[in-house]
């Protein structure tokens, strides 16, 4: 086939296109839908952003004017969670700060939570309700405790564990720098502290007073911690214990303080005061049930030796030993009665746990048997005092021996002072267990 001659294509390309009107038409209705279906892509992207990812720990620190070491520790635990591939978030709950704090954690990238109530639990608090991680992991923000080793606590608390708590001291495997602590608490307060609160409420640990340590957001929502002071950190630690919680320890360093501005805020004397007097609050065993017991015995030890005026190595119990062991014994008494009382408060407000012992109790000790038991001591006491009358009267009412006497009147008070307090105490208990059914 003959190919055209090139005058014949320029002529050819020369000459106009034309396009009729109904591939016009059709391109159009084509750019329509192309158009309508980017906008429509356009429009759902922007109205459903991808949902934020929450974070699984959140590090929070109680923050009052720690503008020399608060920057430190920020970076620390926020390199520490990135280089463990952790997502995380660090919290700081600002308690009223002058000092520009606020100024360097929000140029740091955390996250500021203002707390009006004063104090270290009062902090702490709020910012563990602000965080939104499943694992909290708190600590102080006076670069005394490594946040570098945030990771070791997410790692206990993902193998299962409820609390985990930090322990500088060596006896629990921990280490403490040269000057990071005082003498007097590295070998007194916080070992002391320690084993009381070790016999006291089985706490499998070895330093109750250390601030670093990590727990599950579920376990403080049921703790319902209250203590707005440096109580704050061993009411946790105690009311865990006393729940079953599972509790770990792992070891850390304690670095020397890192502030310059101003002291630690820690009170040597008035805060290991407080810290005895919350154990002893949160225990009626030993508060009242132990010393109530010893004090019993020793009122009927020493009073059944004393009515018939024993004599032992050359010293006759007489009258006057029957009084002192009937003060003993009414003070005993009353000391089970307000650890009774105790118990049955904090169990029915969930301070402690309920116990078999307890629910045996409670089963037991009705209103109505308390009220024959008070009785039948009422009885017996009036009993007593009518024969010291008795024998009053048979002398017209003239002088008696006064030795002779005292050994029946004073366990005649005695018994009506335990009726009195029996009956009395049998209907203040039946008031507080309503609260129980």
């Amino acid at each position: 086939m003959a190919l055209p001659s090139p005058s014949t294509v320029v002529e050819a390309t020369q000459q106009p296109f034309v396009i009729d009107d109904g591939v016009i038409a059709q391109l159009r209705q084509a750019e329509k839908a192309i158009h309508e279906c980017l906008t429509s892509c356009d429009t759902t992207d922007s109205e459903t952003p991808a949902p934020e990812v929450p974070p699984e720990v959140s590090v929070v620190m109680p923050c009052l004017n720690e503008a020399d070491t608060l920057e430190v520790c920020i970076r620390k635990a926020q390199q520490s969670m990135k280089e463990a591939g952790i997502r995380g978030e660090v919290v700081i709950a600002d308690n009223g700060s002058t000092d520009g704090s606020i100024e360097i954690a929000n140029i740091c990238g955390a996250r500021v939570v203002h707390v009006r109530e004063k104090g270290y639990g009062s902090a702490l608090m709020g910012g563990i309700e602000a965080a939104r991680g499943k694992f909290v992991i708190m600590g102080d923000a006076d670069d005394s405790y490594d946040f570098l080793e945030v990771p070791t606590f997410v790692e206990r608390l993902r193998d299962g564990h409820d609390l985990v708590q930090g322990c500088r001291l060596p006896g629990g495997g921990g280490t403490i720098k040269p000057g990071a602590m005082p003498l007097l608490h590295r070998w007194l307060g916080n070992p002391m502290f320690s084993m009381m609160v070790r016999h006291m409420f089985s706490a499998p640990i070895h330093d109750v007073y250390c601030g670093l340590r990590g727990f599950t957001r579920k376990l403080y929502d049921q703790l319902d911690l209250r203590c707005s002071g440096m109580e704050f950190a061993t009411e946790m630690i105690i009311k865990s214990s006393l729940f079953g919680v599972d509790i770990a320890e792992t070891p850390i360093t304690l670095h020397p303080d890192g502030r310059k501005a101003h002291a630690p805020h820690l009170r040597t004397f008035r805060d290991g005061w407080r810290t005895l007097r919350f154990f002893l609050m949160y225990s009626p065993t030993w508060l009242f049930f132990v010393p109530g017991l010893l004090l019993m015995f020793a009122g009927v030890a020493v009073g059944g030796l004393a009515f018939p005026g024993t004599t032992i190595m050359g010293a006759t119990l007489g009258a006057h030993s029957l009084l002192y062991a009937s003060l003993s014994i009414l003070v005993g008494y009353q000391c089970l009665q307000f650890g009774m009382f105790t118990r049955t408060f904090a169990i029915s407000e969930r301070l402690m746990p309920d116990s078999p012992r307890m629910k045996w109790f409670f089963r037991t000790a009705t209103l109505e048997r308390g009220l024959i038991i008070g009785g039948a001591a009422l009885t017996g006491g009036v009993f007593l005092l009518g024969a010291a009358v008795a024998k009053w009267s048979a002398v017209d009412f003239g002088p008696l021996d006064y030795g002779s006497t005292m050994r029946w009147v004073i366990p005649g008070v005695t018994l009506v002072a335990l009726g009195c307090q029996t009956t009395l105490s049998s209907f203040f208990l039946s008031i507080l267990l309503m609260a129980r059914r």
